[in-house]
């Protein structure tokens, strides 16, 4: 209930206000370049890291990438950079 309410008031202010959706709501803010990168913002964390696959702790379930030679480049707090090559980006519902 208190999530539908944080999230009406969040498009509310994103509409009214003109303020980007993902920092109003705290979506993930994903960013690709081509098959060879992928810079995520606003994730909750490191669930799973392979050669194949990563997934990323959401607010609302997982993020889930797939995809050959994966390497992190960068990590922080709420940012990553993977290169490899990308298959598949999933958002997951628990």
């Amino acid at each position: 209930m208190m999530k539908k309410w944080q999230q009406r008031v969040g498009n509310w202010l994103s509409e009214h206000l003109e303020l980007p959706s993902d920092v109003v709501l705290e979506l993930p803010r994903i960013t690709t370049i081509g098959q060879l990168h992928v810079y995520i913002e606003n994730h909750r964390g490191l669930l799973l890291f392979s050669e194949t696959e990563l997934r990323l702790d959401m607010d609302t379930g997982y993020l889930r990438i797939t995809g050959e030679r994966f390497v992190l480049k960068m990590m922080l707090p709420e940012e990553i950079l993977l290169e490899g090559k990308i298959k598949a980006i999933m958002f997951v519902d628990e």
